[in-house]
């Protein structure tokens, strides 16, 4: 079984990356597991918990979650000393939407003659978002290992209608799996059928709301979605998601792309309904670096606070969001 092992797993793929750690838990023989949120535990107190050994357990597993937000030297320094010298007992993963940290935590990565990376090589692994061929090759295999099929064009339209990390999309495709008969074979026309008849509110439906600068519209839906029981955590996963990807069509804009439809399609905004939300949260002048930063604080706020500020805190949120990340 193997312990002693420090992970270091990067990039907005979360699928991907969240079966990266379930492959990691398999090898573990019932773990205690533990997370931690930097930023919201100091880095003192994370680095005294790895030190420490379980009393009841012959194995941790230990996930520091946003290790992006992790920036002082001293708190770096804390975390290398354990990293390079971890406890038999226990699999650290640290974990970042980023592509990389400050030189990977080791700011001695930048000298002529650095030390060596604190995580071993075949640990270390950036999980990118996929590219087009490979998105429409996930959603073939998943519906085939569930004994379904689904024709081009409905793998086409799906991938218009959602958002492309695995994650969402094994969501959306377990949903039309429900829809219909193990027989059925899914077309582009089902998926009309499915999302506009059972369309709910979303952190998507709440980021087109923000991006047309609507503050009354986007309260009443995040009140309905908090109200349907979605945590802020997954209402912040979806609008970050929505962030970067402002950030790539503005990108797109600003090379003259806006009219490419390859380019767009390539980049995911190839439905039209999509690029309009994007070309509106432009217009509105949102910051996407600013959105994100605005909302990884709420995110801690909301995480520190618990459940008795939750509503006031997102309505804050929202609001800050609308007047000043513009």
């Amino acid at each position: 079984m193997a312990k002693g092992n420090c992970y270091l797993f990067l990039g907005p793929e979360i699928g991907e990356k969240q079966e990266a750690i379930k492959e990691i838990r398999k090898k573990l023989q019932e773990p205690e597991e533990t997370s931690f949120y930097a930023g919201e535990t100091p880095a003192c107190d994370i680095a005294a918990f790895l030190q420490n050994g379980s009393l009841f357990a012959s194995s941790r597993l230990v996930i520091i979650k946003n290790a992006d937000l992790i920036s002082k030297k001293d708190e770096t320094a804390l975390l290398l000393s354990y990293i390079r010298s971890p406890q038999d007992d226990t699999m650290l993963i640290v974990t970042s939407d980023e592509f990389r940290l400050g030189e990977d935590l080791d700011p001695d990565q930048k000298k002529k003659e650095p030390k060596p990376h604190p995580f071993p090589a075949a640990n270390r692994k950036v999980f990118y978002e996929l590219d087009e061929a490979k998105k429409i090759a996930w959603i073939s295999a998943f519906f085939q290992q569930q004994g379904r099929s689904i024709t081009p064009d409905g793998i086409e339209m799906l991938l218009d209608l959602v958002a492309n990390t695995t994650d969402i999309l094994r969501q959306e495709c377990s949903r039309l799996i429900a829809f219909f008969d193990a027989q059925h074979k899914i077309t582009a026309s089902d998926l009309d059928t499915v999302f506009s008849h059972s369309r709910q509110e979303s952190a998507f439906t709440l980021f087109s709301r923000i991006a047309s600068g609507d503050l009354s519209r986007s309260l009443e839906t995040l009140h309905t979605l908090l109200a349907s029981k979605e945590s802020p955590q997954a209402i912040f996963a979806g609008l970050s998601w929505c962030f970067r990807q402002l950030h790539q069509y503005r990108l797109l804009v600003e090379e003259g792309l806006s009219d490419n439809f390859a380019a767009l399609r390539k980049a995911g905004f190839a439905a039209a309904a999509i690029r309009k939300d994007y070309a509106a949260a432009l217009k509105q002048g949102y910051n996407a670096s600013a959105c994100l930063a605005l909302t990884a604080e709420y995110d801690l706020l909301i995480r520190s606070h618990g459940n008795a500020l939750e509503s006031v805190l997102m309505d804050w949120y929202i609001c800050i969001l609308l007047t000043r990340c513009k």
